[in-house]
């Protein structure tokens, strides 16, 4: 099916370009959280870790309080140690996104970034990995959604950056994903985030958010199919949207750094993919699951032909090494395609 309506692009026609310092500006939270405080995020009170998460991440914020004078033989009070770092250790949806970006919000200070980490390693790979501690060295935040712990490579070169930068006087936030079933087994990920950065793990406080998915409660877990009419009538309802053959994006994804994917959407108010297969190559999935993070993270509801999209990864797969990275995804599909 070809669409020749009035509104609708391709993205395989695209070859986006970003420099090191266009990717640097766009270090900051996307745009669902543009409006994300504190006090705009709303604990389960079914799940009190969500509320003490929150309070203790105020403070982390604000910083610890000033020790108050005393006397001249008095004894200082001691006053509670705010590490350089905190580690927001918890599964899927439960709000950790929300609560990083408020506490960039937060706190008062000109330079301050927030990114995932896929886009920091980007930064590096664009930059170089000098130039890039010398563009951030000074800053007063670095927050950084979805660490992985997948990559030992990235793992290594993003554990060096942030020792540098918290050398230099940078607080740190950090979170990654770890499956909903997880729970009880060895607290979500926080054992194996502190492992992979063992050079710096008495640098971060780990606080545990427990919860249900946010994405899931409302829907009833599947991602929604169309037939091809439905499919184009669904589409020409936005101002702009893109229109794909599943497997002409995939092989496009492999000719575009995947930093450059939030360039690959741009201008687009909706994603549209034709013929959706189950995929059985690694490499392929894994450019997937960077696109889905940059369609989610814009907000882009998603429609979609042929298998639905939370079955798009393979059983091996997501019985993998890659099995978080994989769920998160399919998380995100379902949200999207159902919004």
């Amino acid at each position: 099916m070809t669409s020749s309506a009035t509104g609708i692009v391709h993205l395989t026609e695209r070859q986006p370009q970003l420099s090191g310092e266009e990717m640097l500006a766009s270090l900051v939270p996307p745009p669902q959280f543009d409006d994300a405080t504190f006090e705009s995020y709303r604990a389960d009170p079914a799940y009190p870790s969500q509320q003490e998460a929150k309070e203790l991440l105020v403070t982390f914020a604000v910083g610890a309080p000033p020790a108050k004078r005393g006397g001249l033989f008095s004894r200082r009070p001691k006053t509670p140690e705010v590490k350089p770092g905190v580690y927001l250790d918890g599964g899927f949806g439960v709000g950790k996104t929300h609560l990083l970006a408020s506490i960039y919000h937060a706190v008062p200070a000109r330079r301050k970034y927030f990114g995932s980490f896929i886009e920091y390693t980007a930064l590096v790979g664009a930059l170089g990995y000098k130039n890039t501690v010398d563009l951030l060295r000074g800053s007063a935040l670095l927050c950084i959604d979805e660490f992985e712990l997948d990559d030992p490579g990235d793992t290594m070169v993003m554990t060096r950056l942030l020792g540098e930068l918290v050398a230099s006087g940078t607080r740190l936030a950090a979170t990654s994903n770890t499956p909903p079933n997880a729970l009880g087994e060895g607290r979500f990920a926080a054992q194996d985030f502190l492992r992979e950065i063992h050079a710096m793990a008495d640098s971060f406080q780990t606080i545990r958010i427990d919860g249900v998915d946010f994405r899931q409660r409302s829907l009833d877990g599947s991602a929604p199919v169309l037939e091809d009419g439905a499919y184009a009538e669904s589409l020409a309802r936005f101002g702009t949207a893109s229109d794909d053959a599943f497997d002409a994006l995939i092989d496009h994804l492999a000719r575009v750094h995947p930093s450059r994917y939030i360039r690959l959407i741009d201008g687009v108010d909706a994603i549209g993919l034709r013929a959706v297969r189950q995929l059985q190559d690694q490499s392929e999935a894994l450019r997937f699951v960077a696109f889905v993070d940059r369609v989610y993270d814009a907000q882009l509801p998603v429609r979609a032909t042929g298998l639905p999209l939370d079955e798009v990864f393979s059983p091996e797969m997501l019985g993998g090494g890659y099995r978080k990275k994989y769920l998160r995804a399919i998380s995100r599909l379902v949200a999207s395609t159902n919004s």
